[in-house]
């Protein structure tokens, strides 16, 4: 199967098959980041879309993968081909993940990725603390710990 043909599966969103897509997107992803920079269009577009568990999770994590590169000290391609729009994509997809109930695994890849969105937008970080400190009560220990090291980093 061809990088081409893999992401034409994950725009099938209601079928299992963008779920296993979605496993081998972020595999490619971990292993080679830079082959996503041709579909960050399409990536981005269709990122809120993706509603099923199973390819939520891969997608969280490919977002989390381009923020942390495009933070990065390190120079990268992301850096050039990740644009502002891309970015409140990503925003708008993580922020989502954080509000609605979901998995855990999404909303801590999420939660890194708008933390570190945060240092360049102003607005993110107070709401940001503001869902974490909502939720944290009702959510898992693996929630709470990520959570917890998060506000430290917003509160300084």
């Amino acid at each position: 199967m061809t990088k081409d043909e893999l992401y034409q599966e994950l725009d099938y969103v209601d079928h299992k098959i963008a779920c296993r897509a979605a496993w081998v997107f972020e595999f490619m992803c971990r292993e080679r980041l830079e082959a996503i920079i041709p579909y960050l269009d399409t990536f981005t577009r269709n990122v809120g879309k993706v509603h099923l568990d199973p390819a939520i999770r891969p997608m969280a994590k490919v977002c989390e993968y381009l923020i942390k590169d495009y933070y990065s000290k390190k120079n990268s391609k992301i850096k050039s081909a990740l644009s502002e729009a891309h970015k409140e994509k990503i925003i708008e997809a993580c922020f989502d993940w954080m509000i609605h109930n979901g998995k855990i695994a999404p909303k801590t890849y999420s939660m890194n990725s708008l933390y570190l969105l945060g240092t360049e937008y102003d607005w993110i970080h107070p709401d940001l603390a503001m869902i974490l400190e909502r939720d944290f009560q009702m959510q898992s220990s693996g929630f709470k710990a990520r959570a917890r090291h998060i506000l430290k980093k917003i509160k300084g």
